[in-house]
């Protein structure tokens, strides 16, 4: 089989030591687990939230010998959006964490007390403070502490109860190596599931990649001649990746770890944490809303528009290459004449392309024809800055882009965003020449090692003054 066949299908032979239905019950265990984790993760920022609204009522109780309904409520809306930050923040919901009761009580605890003294100072500098009763926010943040530690340390228990001592959902794949213990949960021989480590290879890295999907981490165990092409494969995952090793090697490893009494090398460590994913699906749900108002009359407006200019539908639907080397379908409005398009964007949109109608034209100069990729972010399939995403076949005269650098599949550690680095850098347009890739795939990857919600601000904002660029057409 070719490079360019059966890209992105799942590999059905299997051996006769694992079927299909095998694997898809230990893939679900171990989702199930992580599921598991995050329901623990949520019932302790319940538990938490009750705790301080009981602290503050019971503080009303003691001090006031009643409950004030309005000026209860009046701190507890100052009081809780302040503690989730500091929570956050210091990683207090990390499931290591949980895990380990005293840790999560004194985390907790912590965050109240660093969220009420902020608190005070905002009330300070406001000159607020006689709105509050001082005595009752400070017994509050007393019973806080108490309850909130008291419910982190029964969530603990439950964590190491349901949990065991290993929180995280990894799926071990042994390659020409025995599994030690046959019985063990998350193992599986890579022949018997039809992955090869094979990084030049689409078909291969999408099967990982789907194995892959709703886990915490992938482990490879292989002899030491497939490392190397272990290594490749794993850089590309949205998730941790270690290859146990039992000596070092020259693999440019970010950390070393330890799997059943093995040294191992972690090699990537996926996408970005819990508390930075949340911070990053909040501003791209919050961003994207906010601009509905204006957004949605100009998606209907441009739309009726394209659906004047030329038979076809509006909008022009292509598989690209996503998170994790998983495909998902990105949305535009259509540019091309509808008997020229390019759906496997084959060949590169060239300047005055005669494929391109008019009002396409203008939308692609203007940059209006990505406006309907909101609709992948609010999907979850796509964030509003990331690397921009590529076709599967796409290529540089007669080169697949995958074929010209192997660090190219590292970049999908990410989502794809409808701008990012790349393109305020003005590396954007048609990639005609393969340092255009490579001045690319830096700043993707740049961007995916140096993540942070101000650096995303910073290259939306600088987004607006290359939207009309030179290279777009």
């Amino acid at each position: 089989m070719s490079k360019n066949e059966g890209v992105f299908q799942l590999n059905q032979d299997v051996t006769s030591s694992s079927s299909p239905r095998d694997l898809e019950r230990l893939l679900e265990q171990l989702r199930e687990k992580r599921s598991l984790r995050h329901h623990i993760g949520i019932v302790a920022g319940v538990i938490d939230l009750l705790a301080i609204s009981t602290a503050y009522l019971l503080a009303n109780l003691v001090y006031l010998y009643d409950i004030q309904v309005e000026l209860t409520v009046r701190t507890l809306a100052s009081v809780t959006p302040i503690y989730l930050l500091f929570g956050l923040a210091r990683q207090s919901y990390d499931a290591n964490l949980l895990s380990d009761g005293y840790r999560s009580a004194w985390r907790a605890a912590e965050a109240i007390i660093w969220s009420s003294l902020f608190l005070f100072l905002i009330f300070f500098f406001l000159k607020i403070g006689a709105e509050f009763s001082r005595v009752a926010l400070g017994l509050g943040m007393l019973f806080s502490i108490i309850l909130a530690s008291v419910g982190r340390y029964n969530v603990g228990q439950l964590a190491l109860r349901e949990l065991g001592t290993s929180p995280f959902a990894h799926l071990c794949i042994y390659d020409g190596i025995e599994i030690p213990d046959p019985k063990s949960t998350g193992s599986v021989k890579s022949c018997d599931i039809g992955l090869v480590p094979m990084p030049d290879n689409p078909a291969m890295l999408a099967l990982l990649g789907r194995l892959a999907l709703g886990l915490d981490g992938v482990v490879v165990h292989c002899s030491p001649e497939k490392r190397q092409s272990w290594a490749l494969m794993l850089k590309s995952l949205d998730v941790r990746t270690e290859l146990v090793v039992r000596e070092l090697t020259p693999l440019q490893p970010l950390a070393i770890a330890s799997r059943r009494g093995d040294t191992s090398l972690v090699l990537g460590g996926g996408q970005l944490s819990f508390s930075q994913r949340t911070l990053k699906r909040a501003f791209d749900l919050v961003f994207t809303l906010a601009l509905a108002p204006v957004l949605v009359p100009l998606l209907i407006l441009l739309g009726v528009v394209v659906k004047l200019d030329s038979p076809g539908p509006a909008l022009f639907k292509q598989d690209r290459i996503g998170i994790g080397n998983r495909k998902f379908t990105i949305l535009k409005f259509r540019t091309m004449r509808i008997e020229e398009q390019d759906e496997e964007a084959r060949e590169t949109t060239a300047r005055d392309d005669p494929r391109v109608t008019r009002i396409g034209n203008f939308l692609r100069r203007t940059s209006l024809d990505e406006l309907p990729q909101f609709l992948n972010v609010l999907r979850g399939e796509m964030s509003l800055v990331g690397p921009r995403p590529h076709a599967e076949l796409t290529a540089i005269g007669s080169t697949l882009l995958w074929e010209i650098d192997a660090a190219y599949w590292h970049r999908h550690v990410v989502k794809p965003g409808i701008t990012g680095l790349a393109q305020v850098r003005g590396h954007r347009g048609s990639l005609s020449e393969e340092s255009h890739l490579r001045e690319r795939l830096n700043s993707d990857l740049e961007y995916a090692a140096n993540w942070s919600l101000t650096a995303d601000l910073m290259i939306m904002i600088r987004t607006l003054a290359v939207m009309v660029h030179k290279n777009a057409f």
